[in-house]
């Protein structure tokens, strides 16, 4: 089976429908430019309706301390997800600060952006292979609904665990595991019938295709 996160829940339904389809991770986003931004209030009620066997990531970007800290005040998460452009530095920061299980996400599209890895896994508890946006779509660091060349990380050994993004959906999420070697996946916009809004239909049937899936060796 591959580990799913399903990223920018807004409502009870979609919550719902991840939990029962046995979603490791939920993804509840703070970043107001996003469709799929909450208030910390909402994101509160959100996840007080999570069991404690689940994982309540809060996706942000670039966040400041004061963020950091009113955020954690509020809402019960249980890791938080840095989707900017936090050095090794600040993500080591935060994550001794905050106490919280640290996922750093990178944006790919070529061989290059490999590069930082290795400083990054030495800081992060996870590592999250993202799309890097494109002119067409980069208004948004994520959830853009776009992939990257997934052989980019054939054989890619890490001592972190790590989650593949970018526009994975039912149809492609064999070809993505197979070729990427993925063992744990996010999901965002692939399972959404408009930009921000999940639908549970969707989340249902990913999570079906995830669970079929065997994990790479």
């Amino acid at each position: 089976m591959i580990d799913v996160k399903v990223c920018g829940l807004t409502d009870a339904a979609a919550l719902a429908a991840a939990v029962a389809g046995g979603a490791r991770y939920l993804g509840f986003v703070f970043y107001p430019p996003s469709p799929r931004s909450l208030t910390p209030e909402q994101a509160a009620l959100l996840a007080a309706a999570a069991p404690p066997d689940r994982l309540k990531v809060g996706v942000l970007v670039d966040p400041e301390d004061d963020q950091l800290d009113q955020l954690l005040s509020r809402v019960p998460l249980d890791a938080l997800q840095l989707h900017g452009a936090e050095t090794p530095a600040r993500v080591a920061a935060i994550r001794a600060e905050t106490g919280r299980i640290v996922i750093k996400a990178l944006k790919i599209a070529d061989l290059e952006d490999l590069a930082p890895i290795s400083d990054y896994a030495e800081v992060a508890d996870l590592l999250l292979f993202d799309a890097k946006p494109s002119r067409a779509t980069g208004r948004l660091p994520g959830g853009n609904g776009e992939s990257f060349d997934w052989q980019l990380l054939e054989g890619l050994k890490l001592a972190r665990p790590w989650l593949l993004s970018g526009g994975l959906a039912c149809d492609n999420l064999e070809a993505a595991v197979r070729l990427s070697g993925a063992r744990a996946v996010d999901v965002s916009s692939g399972v959404e019938d408009r930009p921000g809004h999940k639908d549970p239909a969707r989340i249902r049937r990913f999570l079906e295709v995830a669970a079929a899936l065997e994990a790479p060796a």
